[in-house]
């Protein structure tokens, strides 16, 4: 696991330690179970899919000096996605029509990762570790990452029921480029509408 950097009393790491994945899953639906909670609920099928589709090496992690696992930012890239999964890996959870139900909502959510591009798929700090930077550190190291890929731009989406995180990215540099509106799947994901961020590396 390699280190990105150091900031005390934690650690920002590329990919997630094996021993966290089961606490990253947790964490990674307790941040976005009120979106997801019709396409991959409830919470135990919905931690146990989250775990089997999750791929360490598009996220980057805080990690405590006593190893404890502080928080995760993952991403999606023209070979990849932290979460992912298909068909089969649904139907092993939820069954082949409860797989179908869930996976054509999912759909609905999915978003194109363009070739110079970093897509953001999902930032959260556990409770306990809030207060302390761990948000704007794994962005930081989402940026330092980008850059060391080549890729032009950081691409975010923030929901309209979420101001504080929205207030976050504006503060590092991220400006407003469009807004999605859910219309009559409001009711099925929790919210309204969501605003396509970006934050160009170009300087």
């Amino acid at each position: 696991m390699s280190t990105i950097f150091q900031i005390e009393p934690f650690t920002v790491e590329q990919g997630v330690q094996p021993q966290h994945l089961a606490q990253a899953a947790q964490g990674y639906w307790r941040a976005f179970s009120r979106k997801l909670r019709y396409p991959l609920g409830p919470e135990k099928k919905a931690v146990a899919f989250l775990e089997s589709v999750m791929d360490p090496t598009h996220a980057i992690s805080a990690v405590s000096k006593d190893g404890a696992f502080l928080g995760m930012a993952g991403f999606k890239s023209p070979q990849g996605a932290l979460v992912g999964g298909n068909m089969r890996d649904m139907a092993r959870v939820y069954g082949w029509l409860g797989g179908s139900v869930r996976g054509a909502l999912i759909q609905a959510l999915e978003r194109r990762c363009d070739d110079d591009t970093l897509l953001m798929d999902g930032i959260f700090v556990e409770p306990e570790a809030r207060g302390q930077g761990v948000g704007t550190a794994l962005l930081n190291a989402i940026e330092v990452h980008c850059a060391r890929q080549g890729l032009r731009q950081i691409r975010l989406d923030v929901i309209d029921t979420n101001p504080r995180a929205r207030a976050l990215y504006e503060r590092l540099g991220f400006a407003e480029r469009s807004v999605l509106s859910l219309g009559p799947l409001r009711s099925v994901f929790g919210f309204s509408s969501a605003t396509e961020m970006t934050k160009s590396l170009i300087r």
